[in-house]
């Protein structure tokens, strides 16, 4: 059966440096699992690796959509699948890393994302109306009423995913949250990393200051220009909370705060998301120094096993 290995974990804490050591040891290549990542132009805001790290190990599913374009967890199933069950046939080790858990979630389990069958398009352009209208606190509350195990597990922030869970549990009856596994395609090793509280929010807001300083206000100024044009990316965490000093009606101080804020908000639903959704190996950066040489001798095990 295919090998897989994926680094999961809350944002900043350290998953793609760890995937390019694992792919340039493992003869590996790297395959994003990230909903932001796939656009081009946006590297900033959603921490793409570096010219430098995308050419010295092969990366999959960066830089693939313009951000007018809508991309879906089922497109990244099917394309990664295929990226997968290639470089197995080449005698690589995929590598799948990123911290969007629905993805990650599809891709491992083979979930199965439905059809015809479970989408009402009359739903759904209602429910973007009132989207549109600046409703998403109405959304959450319409989700959390009707489908309150699927408000607790995917991204509420998300107004794309609020609405294709409400769409699913009012076509349906049944949440989204329980939808179908399909047969066991691959073997997966979910590698999770993870850190104390406080470390991690430091570096959250370290990155968020560091992204400032590298360019973060420019390109959050060119999604706000685009954002009727930008239906997802105009929502991602980095960019959304910018709108307000280009108004004209917050400092940007205030601005980068609320960025931490919602970044560290979002690290512990990605934590929650992972630990309770998934069978993830976890390691703990700040209590063992030698993380990362146990990682690698758990990988060659799972290899050969």
């Amino acid at each position: 059966m295919i090998k897989v290995v994926a680094i999961v974990g809350p944002t900043a804490v350290g998953k793609s440096a760890l995937g390019l050591k694992l792919a340039q040891k493992f003869n590996g290549e790297i395959i994003s699992g990230d909903s932001m990542q796939i656009y081009k132009k946006l590297d900033i805001g959603t921490a793409k690796d570096t010219p430098e790290e995308l050419q010295a190990v092969p990366h999959h599913l960066v830089d693939i959509c313009d951000a007018s374009e809508r991309y879906t967890v089922k497109d990244f199933q099917q394309k990664a699948r295929q990226i997968i069950t290639d470089l197995s046939k080449e005698q690589k080790l995929p590598l799948v890393v990123g911290g969007t858990g629905f993805y990650l979630s599809s891709l491992v389990n083979n979930l199965n994302l439905g059809g015809k069958s479970d989408s009402d398009p009359s739903l759904r352009k209602q429910l973007m109306t009132i989207e549109q209208a600046g409703g998403i606190d109405q959304l959450q509350k319409m989700l959390q009423t009707i489908d309150p195990k699927a408000f607790e597990k995917i991204d509420i922030d998300n107004s794309r995913r609020l609405i294709r869970a409400i769409e699913v549990m009012k076509t349906t009856g049944k949440s989204i949250t329980e939808q179908n596994n399909g047969e066991k395609w691959a073997d997966f090793y979910l590698v999770g990393l993870t850190d104390e509280r406080q470390k991690l929010y430091g570096r959250i807001n370290q990155r968020v200051d560091m992204m400032a300083q590298n360019g973060l206000i420019d390109e959050a100024k060119y999604v706000y220009d685009h954002r009727d044009e930008f239906p997802q990316a105009s929502k991602g965490i980095g960019y959304k909370e910018l709108y307000p000093y280009f108004d004209g009606t917050a400092d940007l101080e205030t601005c980068l705060s609320e960025i931490k804020k919602n970044s560290r908000h979002f690290a512990k639903r990605q934590f929650t998301y992972f630990r309770n959704q998934m069978d993830v190996d976890w390691y703990n950066i700040s209590d063992d120094n030698n993380y990362q040489e146990i990682i690698e001798k758990n990988i060659v095990n799972f290899m050969e096993g």
